[in-house]
């Protein structure tokens, strides 16, 4: 199976079409959301294209393929326009005997760790910054933002497929990679 993550689109109508564009091209099986999908939050600047309504349209149009966790700019309300769960505090997913522990990266993050057996992943986005950290029990794994990259980086998203997290800029340019061991 192949996953697309993407994490803080922020209500960017013109972000989300590129990174739907992105999930065709790439022939991905399911996307992973991490979060703040609709609200551009009171510290961000308004994203190029900010219309939540549209970003709604677009993401109603995908809720079969779409898995999504809570985001801090998520409420109750986002919930009642999105057609698909979206105020789930994590989710995990498996890679072989490795779980990923898929989250926003508010309330669990690297210095607030859930329960991980060594070698798992913490998944997040949040800080709006791609990363790939290993450490000594556990890799801490962020795709960035698609709408409102920060310290530098790239619009973009990751994919999952076969143990290998690929992390793109949104016309699919890979940036980086990280190959999980058995």
């Amino acid at each position: 199976m192949k996953w697309m993550i993407a994490s803080d689109i922020h209500g960017s109508a013109y972000y989300c079409e590129k990174l739907l564009a992105a999930y065709q091209r790439e022939q991905a099986n399911r996307i992973l959301l991490l979060g703040d999908l609709l609200y551009h939050g009171p510290r961000n600047d308004l994203p190029e294209g900010y219309a939540p309504k549209q970003v709604i349209a677009m993401l109603n149009g995908r809720k079969e393929d779409i898995l999504c966790v809570r985001g801090n700019c998520e409420a109750e309300v986002d919930q009642m326009v999105l057609d698909f769960p979206v105020l789930a505090e994590y989710a995990i997913l498996t890679e072989g005997t490795r779980m990923i522990f898929a989250t926003h990266g508010h309330v669990f993050n690297e210095s607030h760790l859930p329960p991980l057996h060594k070698g798992d992943i913490l998944l997040h986005g949040h800080t709006h910054v791609p990363k790939c950290t290993e450490h000594e029990t556990y890799v801490y794994l962020n795709p960035g933002s698609v709408s409102i990259p920060k310290e530098g980086s790239h619009h973009g998203y990751m994919t999952l497929e076969n143990g290998v997290f690929l992390w793109k800029d949104l016309e699919g340019n890979e940036k980086h990679r990280y190959a999980m061991h058995a």
